[in-house]
């Protein structure tokens, strides 16, 4: 059984910080890309950034130069640096991976954290 648990998410003011983290829990032969999704109130889920087992990374448009993905595959962590934050950035951020255990690959999602940012 994989587990994926995140946490950081907070309220927090226009132009702060928050940093997320996930870390994914079990029996882990393997884990690829890491991403961050989030679902806005009354929008569709969109992926925020990705980062692939070598370091690679990519960002939606809406959020590049602000927050910084990373990730520490000894501890089958992954975080998000969120920086200069926006009201429009107020979602709730789920980490989803694929985890190759008991030889199969698997999708596993987090239960999400809350992201609020007031004006």
């Amino acid at each position: 059984q994989v587990q994926l648990v995140e946490s950081g998410g907070g309220l927090v003011q226009a132009g702060g910080s928050l940093r997320l983290s996930c870390v994914a829990s079990g029996s882990i032969f393997s884990i690829t890309d890491m991403e961050w999704y989030r679902l806005p109130p009354g929008k569709q889920r969109e992926l925020v950034a990705l980062i692939t087992p070598g370091g690679t990374t990519k960002y939606a448009d809406s959020v590049k130069g602000r927050f910084t993905i990373s990730r520490d595959n000894a501890k089958n962590t992954v975080y998000l640096q969120m920086n200069s934050l926006k009201p429009e950035d107020t979602a709730v951020y789920y980490c989803h991976t694929r985890v190759l255990s008991s030889l199969r690959w698997r999708d596993y999602w987090g239960q999400g954290t809350r992201v609020t940012v007031s004006s």
